[in-house]
């Protein structure tokens, strides 16, 4: 079974930077397309980003420019990078591989203050 660990998180003021961490067990990470997704105070389920094929990555409007994902497979470890954080940034962040879906973790808290 493949479990997805988040670390990272934590209040920052508006403008800071964070960096996600999403670390894998077993050996299908790099196998498996990369994504971040975000539950709101509102308990909206939101994407951020994600793999698409050809590498590439797509980001919800409100994060790009600001947020960057990427992997490091022989750490089995994705990151989410988020500079310029706002107040609309806070959530519960989580990283997922597979699309459709196939293994998520249960994400860490990002709490941007004003």
């Amino acid at each position: 079974q493949v479990q997805l660990v988040e670390s990272g998180g934590g209040l920052v003021q508006v403008g800071g930077s964070l960096r996600l961490s999403c670390t894998a067990s077993g050996s299908v990470f790099s196998q498996l397309s990369l994504g971040w997704y975000r539950r709101t105070p509102g308990d909206q389920r939101e994407l951020v980003a994600r793999e698409i094929a050809g590498g590439d990555v797509i980001y919800v409007d409100s994060v790009k420019g600001r947020f960057t994902l990427s992997r490091a497979n022989a750490q089995n470890t994705g990151y989410l990078q988020m500079t310029g954080l706002k107040p609309e940034d806070t959530g519960n962040y989580y990283c997922t591989l597979g699309f459709p879906v196939q293994y998520r973790g249960r994400g860490t808290q990002v709490t941007v203050s004003s």
